[in-house]
């Protein structure tokens, strides 16, 4: 079946980085699209950036724009996402999304 492990949070700086991973299974990942979502901690999911099957088109929300890189490696089924600049207001749990499938998430603190 369908499974997405997203690997790679944890506790930065803010001005840190971070690059978060996603190990996909159970389906073709090169035909699909992919996308990382965000649910900060009292507040609902928010879409932070997608990408196409062949890695060829990037999309962005407008407040990742410039910090963050989406990308994927599909001869190893594999989802990233290169965080740099973090602010506190990126602190929340991310997940990497196929339709309207989700992983268990991994969790990015940004703090002092």
């Amino acid at each position: 079946q369908l499974q997405l492990v997203e690997s790679g949070g944890g506790l930065v700086q803010p001005g840190g980085s971070l690059r978060l991973s996603c190990a996909a299974s159970g389906f073709t990942f090169s035909s699909y699209g992919m996308s990382w979502v965000r649910q900060a901690p009292g507040k609902g999911l928010e879409w932070v950036s997608g990408i196409d099957s062949s890695g060829s088109v990037t999309t962005y929300a407008g407040f990742v724009k410039g910090r963050f890189t989406i990308s994927r490696d599909n001869a190893k089924n594999a989802l990233y996402l290169q965080m740099n600049s973090l602010k506190p207001e990126d602190t929340a749990v991310y997940y990497c999304e196929k339709g309207v499938a989700r992983g268990q998430g991994t969790q990015v603190t940004v703090s002092s």
